[in-house]
């Protein structure tokens, strides 16, 4: 049963994150650079927050229950804020870098677009992301013991599961929102991508409530995930050719790079 649990709750978790990025990044080294650096970023971003947090806590007075509950929501909040900022560091570093291979390119186009990096960016803040969140609980589920033998709820690890392919997606949805508001400084849209993702880590406030949190989060995923469609140049022409099958990777191949 706990191999059950253990495997299940992994290919829930990054099942669709392992599909895309096999499909669509690993036959690509520079796809696969980009990816690892991104998730280096999201490292960047826990360590600043894990930092502050560690002070924190010994400055606190750890008696007091409603002092350790306000920390708890200042560390969701500073996460989040740290994860956003070093997202629009990494944005600023690959326009750098994206310069720079056009020069040593032998085309007249870049290498690689900015659509494309946004994409490729953002998984690698999911992987890493999903990676922290989901470690501990998968290596908890292969026992021993049972979950939910004391009265808790028994749907602890598949929500867990659940909740972690829901952060990786979004996280990709994110970069290809975020990157594309900052090419055409829409700053309003930056601060929707914030507020979204401010309002999806406070929504794991609602646990072990788990329709709580994972139904709207769900909706969330839904919504950011079509305005990322549209962001990387979709269509409804283009979505019903892909759903048929005619018009493979359009996404990745098949618009100019900028």
């Amino acid at each position: 049963m706990t191999a059950s649990v253990f495997f299940g709750c992994t290919f829930i978790a990054f099942g669709p994150a392992i599909a895309l990025f096999l499909f669509t990044i690993a036959r690509d080294p520079l796809r696969v650079i980009f990816l690892i650096a991104g998730a280096f970023f999201w490292l960047c971003s826990l360590l600043l927050s894990s930092l502050v947090w560690f002070i924190t806590v010994q400055i606190s007075n750890k008696e007091s229950s409603s002092q350790q509950k306000g920390l708890l929501i200042f560390g969701v909040v500073l996460s989040v804020l740290l994860q956003e900022t070093c997202r629009f560091g990494y944005y600023k570093l690959l326009k750098k870098a994206n310069e720079g291979l056009l020069m040593l390119s032998a085309e007249e186009t870049m290498p690689i677009s900015i659509r494309q990096l946004a994409y490729v960016s953002g998984l690698g803040f999911g992987f890493m992301s999903g990676a922290f969140s989901m470690v501990n609980i998968l290596a908890d589920s292969v026992g021993p013991g049972t979950t939910g033998i004391h009265g808790d709820s028994q749907h602890y690890f598949l929500s867990s599961a659940f909740m972690t392919m829901a952060i990786i997606l979004l996280h990709m949805f994110w970069g290809v929102v975020f990157f594309d508001s900052c090419e055409k400084q829409h700053w309003w849209s930056l601060a929707v991508v914030v507020i979204s993702h401010l309002l999806v880590s406070c929504l794991t406030f609602q646990n072990p409530q788990y329709v709580g949190s994972l139904v709207p989060t769900y909706i969330i995923v839904f919504l950011v995930g079509l305005w990322a469609f549209f962001c990387s140049g979709g269509s409804l022409r283009n979505l019903k050719l892909c759903l048929t099958c005619k018009d493979k990777d359009f996404l990745l191949a098949n618009h100019r790079p900028r």
